[in-house]
């Protein structure tokens, strides 16, 4: 079964939380609920412990979908990662998440403002058989004492940002480590999210969509600017109102379970967030059935 999600980054800013540091959890709440969404991942502004969280939740008809979790795997073994990891694993358990969503941010550059996407760090070809390795291990450890499936989100500004970085890292990460595949940061990576999709199809376990402004995205790139300048000026936008041909993309996953996610990062005071939480949920509903995916939301 598929469900439509919707992340609270479109209401309130996680890199850089004055945007939309006013709209109160209960707007992005009932925003979401009215758009038809029934399930959304972590914010900044939601409780982490899940007797506060859930009865939040409940009473707007939503499911947690699961939430960010940067590692430092890069710096630290799997074992002291898996350790730092335990409350926000406890957390997904207790309320009933299927997957871990990580992403490497030891060395990333994407919440700085100060530093364009040109300076992101890059991995050494040695460097990553180990960081492979831990990953996986890691994954292992999560899946076994908390039953949720690792999903790594590949993403600008770090490590693992372009389609040949994808390609490497899941080449040296096993069957326990799953693959979030994310539209937006796949095309503007350089990348084939159609490609991606149809190539690991079997280690898919989430997905997010946004859409890209071509011409903000050209711009960003001509004049090498930060990753938080391109959200601010409008780079994402959701599913249906930029250059992604989203059919094209679903269609590669058929047979896909799981949740498709609206994720896309906009200025609340540019992008009215109830008219684009409405209108990215209209448009990715089509797109599942145009696909022939079917939508149990």
């Amino acid at each position: 079964m598929i469900r439509i999600g919707v992340n609270p980054i479109g209401w309130s800013n996680d890199d850089m939380t004055e945007i939309g540091g006013d709209i109160p959890l209960a707007q992005c709440l009932a925003d979401a609920r009215a758009a038809g969404f029934t399930g959304l991942e972590l914010g900044n502004k939601f409780p982490r412990n899940a007797s506060e969280l859930k009865p939040i939740l409940d009473e707007y008809g939503h499911a947690l979908v699961g939430g960010w979790y940067s590692t430092n795997l890069l710096t630290q073994d799997a074992k002291a990662e898996f350790s730092a990891a335990r409350d926000h694993a406890i957390l997904l358990r207790d309320m009933g998440c299927t997957v871990f969503i990580a992403a490497e941010t030891s060395n990333a550059i994407h919440s700085d403002r100060s530093t364009p996407l040109s300076a992101r760090p890059v991995l050494a070809k040695e460097g990553w058989a180990e960081f492979g390795a831990r990953y996986s291990r890691f994954a292992g450890m999560i899946k076994a004492e908390y039953g949720l499936q690792l999903v790594y989100h590949h993403h600008m500004g770090t490590v693992v940002q372009t389609e040949a970085e994808i390609d490497r890292f899941m080449a040296v990460t096993d069957d326990a480590v799953h693959l979030l595949l994310d539209t937006g940061h796949a095309t503007w990576g350089g990348g084939d999210p159609a490609r991606m999709a149809r190539h690991y199809k079997a280690r898919i376990s989430h997905v997010h969509c946004k859409d890209i402004r071509e011409a903000v995205m050209w711009q960003s790139n001509r004049e090498d600017w930060s990753f938080l300048d391109s959200v601010l000026a409008g780079v994402y936008t959701v599913p249906g109102d930029g250059l992604i041909d989203y059919v094209r993309v679903l269609r590669e996953l058929n047979g896909y379970s799981g949740w498709v996610v609206v994720e896309a990062e906009q200025d609340p005071k540019k992008a009215e967030p109830a008219e684009y939480a409405a209108l990215g949920h209209a448009h990715v509903k089509r797109f599942l059935k145009e696909a022939g995916l079917v939508d149990g939301a």
